[in-house]
């Protein structure tokens, strides 16, 4: 690990099957990444429990998202992969954190707003804190930089919130995080409501195509994308469902809209459609034979995980020590 080298932290939960909005979104962007930062990249299984979990399959969806995470791309020799549960530091510092946190900026959040208009009083304490978590998980790291999407960028303001409050306070003890914003980022789009992003929470399966869907279920979903009546393969904010289909073809096989638009040209929907999905076929192929083989192989994934968190634990403890020594906790 290079002394020098800034610190990227990022995570995904394991609370359902990862869609290609994941892998074009946050996982390829991944990958490139681990060559010139010191990247932390963690399974968030303590978010996950927010919303009531099924104990089995939270456990094969952890070990899933591993196993993605590892078929994209990413090299545990390179990254520091590991499951949230494991580093005790996260739960410890998010409670700590919690008591530099007001209420009034967690009544604030956009995600918690939504869903307690969703589940009334029935909505959970942990759902209420959640962002106070994720500012341990980034804070203990010292992270420089969190690649974050639009829906993700209030909770990295209240980490910076918490982070300053917590400095002046004491003395200078967290980072404060900036975004990374990737150069390409592909937004993918939700295929029936193309005016949301792909979401694997989305009510109808036909929105939304996983990582792990076969070439039948690919071609099916791809051939009911809502497009329009225009007819023409262009790249306009009018024809929403041609514009994300075109975002898809571009992801998937590296050709510019550009070249897109030309190749289309006088071509109907149906055509456009079928090379979709072929080309996203074509590149999920390989990704999903290698997931099955690390999934395979269970005791590799220990092992992945195991080196990960001794990594995570060591740099967590550190920054958590630091805390408790502030705050005024006897060593």
């Amino acid at each position: 690990m290079e002394e020098n080298k800034k610190v990227i932290f990022s995570g995904i939960q394991p609370s359902g099957n990862l869609t290609i909005g994941n892998y074009y979104g946050a996982l390829k962007n991944w990958v490139k990444l681990q060559e010139q930062y010191d990247t932390y990249y963690c399974i968030v299984d303590l978010h996950a429990i927010t919303v009531k979990q099924e104990p089995k399959d939270l456990r094969r969806r952890t070990l899933e998202v591993l196993a993605i995470y590892l078929a994209a791309g990413l090299d545990p020799e390179k990254n520091t992969i590991f499951i949230q549960s494991h580093v005790p530091a996260h739960s410890e510092a998010a409670w700590l954190l919690n008591c530099y946190t007001y209420m009034g900026e967690l009544s604030r959040m956009t995600q918690f707003k939504d869903k307690s208009a969703r589940y009334g009083e029935s909505i959970s304490a942990g759902l209420f804190s959640y962002p106070v978590l994720m500012a341990a998980d980034i804070l203990l790291y010292n992270t420089d930089l969190v690649p974050v999407g639009s829906d993700q960028k209030q909770h990295l303001e209240i980490t910076r919130d918490i982070a300053d409050r917590f400095n002046n306070i004491y003395s200078p003890t967290f980072k404060i995080p900036e975004p990374y914003i990737p150069e390409v980022g592909a937004r993918i789009m939700d295929l029936q409501s193309p005016e949301k992003k792909m979401s694997k929470s989305a009510d109808n399966p036909n929105s939304y195509i996983l990582i792990m869907d076969s070439p039948e279920v690919i071609k099916n979903k791809i051939s009911r994308a809502v497009t329009d009546t225009i007819g023409i393969v262009q790249y306009t904010n009018d024809q929403p469902g041609i514009k994300n289909l075109m975002d898809i073809m571009s992801v998937a096989t590296g050709k510019t809209i550009d070249e897109i638009q030309k190749e289309y040209e006088g071509l109907g929907y149906a055509q456009f459609k079928k090379d979709v999905a072929e080309a996203l076929i074509t590149e999920l192929k390989p990704i999903q034979s290698k997931i099955k083989e690390y999934l395979d192989n269970k005791e590799l994934l220990e092992e992945i995980y195991t080196k990960g968190a001794e990594k995570a634990n060591y740099v967590a403890r550190k920054t958590l020590s630091k805390m408790q020594r502030k705050i005024g906790f006897i060593k």
